[in-house]
């Protein structure tokens, strides 16, 4: 998988099949929400939002993606439905850090949520 491959399967809540390619001590930041440092703490945590997507259907939409180098950012919306009413909608903007290796060292997201 390209970085730009991995990025937009984090972006849009395919988690699992990239746990492989996180480092060690990756670095998620949410902006004003959370900071987790190291694997464990990042795929505990994405796990956690993988049960809330499975109990919601969501619509992931990606507008844009900019990459240099080792670094890639990808901006998009995600719409949350429970039983065809709208329980949310995010417009958000993932900023990813590669390593040498191509491991995610550094996620950091920006999430707002409207109506």
């Amino acid at each position: 998988m390209t970085k730009t491959e991995i990025a937009k399967l984090f972006s849009t809540g395919q988690f699992e099949v990239i746990y492989g390619v996180l480092a060690n001590d990756v670095e998620w930041l949410v902006l004003g929400e959370t900071r987790l440092i190291g694997k464990h703490n990042v795929v505990a945590r994405c796990k956690q939002v993988s049960s809330y997507f499975e109990s919601v259907t969501t619509d992931f939409r990606i507008l844009n993606v900019i990459a240099d180098g080792n670094k890639i950012a990808i901006n998009g919306t995600a719409e949350f439905l429970r039983d065809n009413k709208r329980v949310s909608y995010v417009s958000a903007c993932d900023l990813y850090e590669f390593n040498s290796d191509g491991q995610i060292e550094k996620i950091t997201s920006y999430c707002i949520q409207t109506e």
